[in-house]
C-alpha cells in the first residue's frame, strides 16, 4: 500500500511540473496510476519532451539514420518499461486517450514502424524488459523482448557449449521483433527460423491483459510466429528450444572479384549452396570495391558456416562446388559463440563479451529492399545487375540460400511462408553518411533502380518478400487509416496465402484494430 501511495504522489508531483503539457498526454499520465496493475513505480520510466533525456532516450535504439531528423516525428512520451505491469499500463491508457503506440525493442524496423507515426503516439521502449533464463536440462530458455540476439547468444554460451539458436548475424537486434517476423541466420538450413523453435510467448493484449499460449490460443500463438507481433499486441516474452550444436564449427570467408571469375563462382553458387549438406550456410555478398588500378570493380564474399571440423568441410566443398576453391587455409574452427562474432564481421579473436554491447544511436541512413528467387539467374542476368551496380555507390546485394530444413516446413506451418521450391533470398541496400535531400534521392534511386533491374529473375504474382527487411515501397496504410485492399498487396507480399488467416485473428483479438502501423494486419 505505501509503494502505491508513494507512486501515485510521484507521478502527480510530475504532472503539476508540466504545465504546458499536451491535455491529451497530460490525460494518459494522470491514467496510469489508476491501473491496478501498476504496483511498481512507473514514472522513472516516463521521458516527455519536457524531460532532458527525451533526445538521448529516443535516438539511443533508433538504428536508421532516416528517422532521426528533425522532420521526423516524434512521440508525445517514451516508456521505457521496467515491469511488465508497465506495459499493460500503457496499453490501456493509451487507448482510453486515443494514443497510438508503437512498441521498440531493438530500434531495427528497417521503416522505423516501431518509432515513428504520423499520429499522435506513445513508444513502448521494451530495452529494460531483456531477462534471460536459460534452462539447458530443458534445453529451452525464456528470453524478454528487450533482450538482444547478442545478450541470447552470450548467455547459452556462458550455460552451455552444446547449445546453440538458429537466429540472425546482428548481435544489437532486439529479440521482439526479429522472432515475431521470422528472423533467421546461418544455421536457418539446419534447425529453420526462430519462429520453428519457438514453444510459448507471453504478450500484453489489446485489453491490458497478459496472456501465455494456453491463454492466446493457437490462432493468435500461430499469429504472432512470423506474422508480426506488433499488429496483435506487445510481445513480452518468448520460450525457445535449444538447438544442439558442435564444440567446434568452421567458418570462412573467401572472396572473388569479377576479375578474378567470381561470375563463374556465383552462377554456380545457386545450383549448390541451396542443395548442400543441412549443416552448410553461404552466403554470398556482392559489393562494389576498387581494384589493384584504382577502377571500380564487383567483389563477392562468399561467407560460410559449417557445424563441424575443417578437415571434413574441405573435401565436401571440393567435391561439390570445387570453383569456390575453398582450401584448409581459408578456414577457421572455433566455438559456435565466437562464430557469431565472426558473422557480426568483427575480428577473429574479438571477446565473447562484444556481444553485450548495446546499440548507441543511428549508425548511418540506408534503404533496403528484398526478394525471393527460385529459378538460377542466368550469367547474363548477373552481368548485368553487375554493370548497373557500377554505376552506383554504396550499395551491396546479399544472396541467403535456403534449402535443408527450410524446404521441409510447410508454407501455412507459421505466417512466415517463404520455404519449399526458393532457391534463395536477395537483401539490397544502400547506405550513406551524408545529409540531404539530394543524397537521399540519388540512393534511393540506387536501390529501387536495382530491385527493378531483377524482375524478371525473381518471384512472381506476387512478388514475394522478407517482413523483417521492412519495405514501404510495396505497400502502406498512411495517416492512420487501413484500407484492407492496401493491406492485401503488402500482405500477399510478406505472407502469401496466410494474410487471410491473419486477418481472421485479427478480427478476434483485436476488431477495433488499436495495434496497428503502416503495414499492419487489418480486421478487414
Amino acid at each position: 500500500m505505501k509503494v502505491r501511495v508513494r507512486f501515485v504522489l510521484s507521478v502527480l508531483s510530475l504532472l503539476v511540473s508540466w504545465t504546458t503539457s499536451d491535455p491529451v498526454l497530460t490525460g494518459f499520465l494522470q491514467c496510469l496510476p489508476k491501473q491496478p496493475q501498476s504496483a511498481y513505480p512507473i514514472f522513472e520510466a516516463i521521458y516527455t519532451h519536457e524531460n532532458t533525456s527525451f533526445q538521448s532516450v529516443l535516438l539511443g535504439y533508433i538504428r536508421n539514420s532516416r528517422y532521426s531528423t528533425l522532420a521526423t516525428p516524434k512521440p508525445l512520451a517514451i516508456v521505457t518499461a521496467l515491469h511488465e505491469s508497465h506495459v499493460q499500463a500503457t496499453v490501456i491508457c493509451a487507448k482510453q486517450h486515443g494514443l497510438q503506440i508503437r512498441t521498440r525493442s531493438g530500434g531495427h524496423d528497417y521503416e522505423g514502424l516501431s518509432y515513428v507515426s504520423d499520429v499522435p503516439f506513445i513508444i513502448i521502449d521494451m530495452f529494460n524488459l531483456r531477462s534471460i533464463d536459460i534452462d539447458v536440462a530443458d534445453e529451452s530458455a525464456w528470453v524478454q523482448a528487450g533482450a538482444t540476439i547478442g545478450e541470447l547468444y552470450y548467455e547459452i554460451a556462458n550455460k552451455s557449449k552444446v547449445h546453440g539458436f538458429p537466429a540472425g548475424t546482428c548481435p544489437t537486434v532486439g529479440i521482439g521483433g526479429h522472432f515475431s517476423g521470422g528472423g533467421y541466420g546461418p544455421m536457418m538450413r539446419k534447425y529453420g527460423l526462430t519462429v520453428d523453435n519457438i514453444e510459448d510467448a507471453k504478450l500484453v493484449n489489446v485489453n491490458g491483459t497478459i496472456l501465455d499460449r494456453n491463454s492466446m490460443g493457437e490462432d493468435l500463438f500461430w499469429a504472432i510466429r512470423g506474422g508480426g507481433g506488433a499488429s496483435f499486441g506487445v510481445i513480452l516474452s518468448w520460450k525457445i528450444r535449444l538447438l544442439p550444436v558442435p564444440a567446434n564449427v568452421t567458418v570462412f570467408n573467401v572472396k572473388r572479384t569479377w576479375e578474378q571469375g567470381a561470375l563463374n563462382v556465383i552462377y554456380k553458387w545457386q545450383y549448390v549452396a541451396p542443395k548442400l549438406l543441412d549443416e552448410i550456410f553461404i552466403r554470398a555478398i556482392t559489393r562494389l570495391k576498387n581494384s589493384t588500378e584504382g577502377k571500380k570493380t564487383v567483389e563477392v564474399s562468399f561467407v560460410g558456416l559449417f557445424l563441424g571440423q575443417r578437415d571434413k568441410l574441405v573435401p565436401l566443398m571440393n567435391e561439390s562446388f570445387p570453383e569456390l576453391g575453398l582450401q584448409l587455409k581459408d578456414c577457421f574452427e572455433m566455438s559456435w559463440v565466437e562464430s557469431t562474432l565472426f558473422w557480426a564481421d568483427q575480428p577473429i579473436g574479438t571477446p565473447v563479451n562484444f556481444l553485450l554491447n548495446r546499440p548507441q544511436g543511428p549508425p548511418n541512413f540506408f534503404k533496403s529492399k528484398s526478394d525471393y528467387v527460385k529459378e538460377p539467374i542466368p550469367k547474363q542476368g548477373i552481368e548485368s545487375i553487375w554493370q548497373m551496380m557500377l554505376k552506383m555507390d554504396k550499395v551491396l546485394m546479399q544472396w541467403n540460400p535456403y534449402g535443408g530444413r527450410m524446404s521441409m516446413i510447410p508454407e501455412w506451418e507459421t505466417p512466415f511462408p517463404h520455404r519449399d521450391g526458393n532457391l534463395f533470398l536477395i537483401q539490397y541496400v544502400t547506405y550513406w553518411v551524408e545529409e540531404g535531400a539530394e543524397t537521399l534521392k540519388q540512393h534511393l534511386g540506387f536501390v529501387r533502380k536495382m530491385y527493378e533491374g531483377m524482375t524478371l529473375y525473381v518471384s512472381k504474382s506476387p512478388r514475394e518478400a522478407f517482413q523483417n527487411y521492412r519495405d514501404l515501397d510495396i505497400g502502406a496504410n498512411r495517416q492512420n487509416h487501413t484500407e484492407f485492399e492496401t493491406a492485401k498487396v503488402y500482405g500477399s507480399k510478406y505472407f502469401k496465402g496466410n494474410f487471410d488467416r491473419l486477418v481472421r485473428v485479427k478480427v478476434m483479438v483485436d476488431p477495433y484494430n488499436f495495434f496497428k502501423n503502416e503495414q499492419s494486419i487489418p480486421p478487414r
